[in-house]
C-alpha cells in the first residue's frame, strides 16, 4: 500500500458512532485495519499475530447485529491487544521464542472486550516477558516508532503504542508493571492509563508480577482511553483486588475543578544519578505552565519515596521467574531473562512476602504528599516526567549484560515504577516533542482510586493542547 492509499483509523468513539449511525460497517473498518497493519508491518512491526479470518467473520456478525438494531459500546470496532493477554485459539508468546500452546479461553479483559462488541484484529508485540522499556527481541525483531523508525516506541507495550500512534487501530490494550503503558505512550504521543490495581482484571493470572502489573488502554485521546477503560473494567470472580467501579467516560467530560498540583523532578533513589534530559525538562515545565494558566496551583515538591526500590526488585524479578519457569524451552529465553529468573528464584518466598508487607507503609509515607492527618489535603495530583530521556534508538540495548541493561533502563525510565509498587493510578499525557521531533510525555499521578480526577484533568489539558491533531508520518511497506 502506498502512502497515498494509506488512511488512518478514526478514533475509538468516532468509530463506534459511525457504526451505530450506519455510516460505515464493521467489515469495512476491520478490513481497512487489517490492510493498514499488513502495509506497515515491514516498517513498524507492531503485531506478532493477526486474526484476519476470525476478525472478518466477527465483523460480518457485528454487521448483522447492528442491522438488527443491537447497540453495544464497541460493537464492530477493531481493536488490538498486547501479546501477554490470552485470546482463545492463539498462543500467548509474551515476546518469547518457542512453540507455545494456544490459549484455551479468553482472559477476562478480552472477554469483556468481546462483551462490549469489539473485534480483536490481532496481538501486538512485547519485549520478552515485559521486562524492558523497548520492544525488541530475537522472537520478532524490533518494533519501531512511527514518529521516527530509527527509534523505539518504548515498551513493553510498544506494539500496542506503535499500532495506535500510526493509526492502524483506534485503540489497544497494554499492560503496565513498571511503566509499560505510560512509557510507550510518552514516546509515541499517546494517552496511556495505568489504572488502579484490580480495575481491569489480569485473569488468568491471579496477581500478575506480585501485584505490580495492571492492564490498561492506549489511545490518541482521553475520551477514547476512557471508553476502552469503561469497556474492560471489572473483576473476574477469582480476582483478589476489587476496587469499586468508576465512570471513566463521564469523568472525561467533567471539569476537574481547581487543583493543587505537585511538580516533582527528583526520581526515587536508583543510584544512577539520573536527571531529566533538557528536552524533557523543557516540555514538562511548559506543561506545568499550562496547568497554572488553566487555574491550578502548581508547586515543586518532593515525594518521600524512601527506599521503595527494595519493595520493587524482589516483586519484579519473582514475577519474571514465575513466568519464565513455565516456558517449555528455557534455553530459548534471552540470557537477561534467565538471569532475572535466577535472581527472582533467590528473592522469592520470604523476601517477596516482606516486600509486599512493606506496601502499606510505603503507601502511607508517599501518600502524605496528598493527605496528612493534621494538615488535611496537601496536593491533589503529582506531575512528573514520564521518562528521563526521549526514545532511544533501536539497538541501544543490544548485547548488554543483565546488569548493564537494568542500569541503562533505570537511567532512561526512573519515574514510572513506584506507582506500580503502590498500586495507584497514573496517566501519561503528551508533553510535546524534542527539536528532533521525538515525542516525550508527562505523568499525572494520584492516590488510591483517583482515576476519575486524573482523567478529568487530562481531558482539560487535551482540550487546551489538542495534542491529537499531531500525527506521525504515514508508514509504508518496504
Amino acid at each position: 500500500m502506498s502512502s497515498a492509499e494509506f488512511t488512518e483509523s478514526t478514533g475509538l468513539a468516532d468509530s463506534a458512532r459511525e457504526l451505530a449511525d450506519g455510516r460505515t460497517t464493521s467489515t469495512q473498518q476491520v478490513s481497512a485495519a487489517l490492510e493498514r497493519i499488513e502495509a506497515s508491518q515491514s516498517t513498524l512491526n507492531a503485531f506478532r499475530h493477526l486474526r484476519a479470518t476470525e476478525a472478518l467473520a466477527e465483523a460480518a456478525e457485528a454487521d448483522r447485529r447492528l442491522a438488527a438494531g443491537e447497540r453495544l459500546p464497541l460493537l464492530g470496532v477493531p481493536v488490538a491487544v498486547k501479546d501477554d493477554t490470552d485470546v482463545a485459539g492463539m498462543p500467548t508468546y509474551f515476546g518469547c521464542r518457542g512453540d507455545l500452546p494456544a490459549a484455551t479461553a479468553d482472559g477476562e479483559a478480552v472477554r469483556r472486550l468481546r462483551a462490549a462488541g469489539a473485534v480483536i484484529v490481532g496481538k501486538t508485540n512485547s519485549c520478552e516477558l515485559g521486562q524492558w522499556p523497548f520492544t525488541e527481541g530475537l522472537a520478532f525483531g524490533a518494533t519501531r516508532n512511527p514518529w521516527n523508525t530509527g527509534h523505539t516506541p518504548g515498551g513493553s507495550s510498544g506494539g500496542s503504542a506503535a499500532a495506535v500512534a500510526a493509526g492502524l487501530v483506534p485503540a489497544a490494550l497494554g499492560s503496565d508493571g513498571a511503566g509499560s503503558i505510560r512509557i510507550p505512550a510518552a514516546w509515541t504521543h499517546l494517552v496511556g492509563i495505568k489504572p488502579q490495581r484490580g480495575r481491569i482484571s489480569v485473569h488468568p493470572h491471579h496477581d500478575a508480577f506480585q501485584g505490580l502489573t495492571v492492564n490498561g488502554p492506549l489511545a490518541r485521546t482521553v475520551a477514547d482511553a476512557a471508553l476502552l477503560l469503561d469497556a474492560v473494567a471489572g473483576p473476574h470472580p477469582g480476582d483478589p483486588h476489587r476496587p469499586p467501579p468508576v465512570a471513566a467516560s463521564a469523568a472525561a467530560g467533567r471539569d476537574p475543578g481547581r487543583l493543587r498540583i505537585a511538580l516533582a523532578w527528583r526520581p526515587p533513589l536508583t543510584l544512577t544519578g539520573t536527571a531529566p534530559h533538557p528536552d524533557v525538562r523543557r516540555a514538562v515545565t511548559a506543561l506545568a505552565e499550562v496547568l497554572a494558566r488553566l487555574g491550578h496551583q502548581v508547586e515543586e515538591a518532593r515525594p518521600r519515596y524512601g527506599l521503595i526500590g527494595l519493595g520493587f526488585v524482589p516483586r519484579a524479578t519473582a514475577g519474571i521467574a514465575e513466568l519464565a519457569a513455565l516456558h517449555p524451552e528455557p534455553a530459548l529465553l534471552d540470557p537477561r531473562t534467565r538471569s532475572a529468573l535466577r535472581t527472582g528464584t533467590r528473592l522469592g518466598g520470604r523476601v517477596v512476602r516482606a516486600a509486599r508487607a512493606r506496601e502499606v507503609r510505603q503507601q502511607r509515607r508517599i501518600g502524605a504528599l496528598f493527605h496528612t492527618p493534621r494538615v488535611g489535603a496537601r496536593f491533589d495530583v503529582l506531575l512528573t516526567p514520564t521518562t528521563a530521556a526521549p526514545p532511544p534508538r533501536i539497538g541501544t540495548f543490544d548485547g548488554l549484560s543483565a546488569w548493564r541493561t537494568d542500569v541503562a533502563i533505570t537511567e532512561a525510565c526512573p519515574y514510572a515504577w513506584p506507582w506500580n509498587v503502590l498500586g495507584w493510578p497514573g496517566i501519561n499525557v503528551p508533553a510535546g516533542f524534542t527539536p528532533d521531533g521525538l515525542p516525550v510525555g508527562a505523568q499525572l499521578l494520584g492516590p488510591s482510586r483517583s482515576e476519575e480526577l486524573l482523567i478529568s484533568l487530562a481531558a482539560q489539558l487535551e482540550a487546551d493542547q489538542r495534542w491529537y491533531e499531531h500525527r506521525p508520518p504515514v508508514p509504508t511497506g518496504s
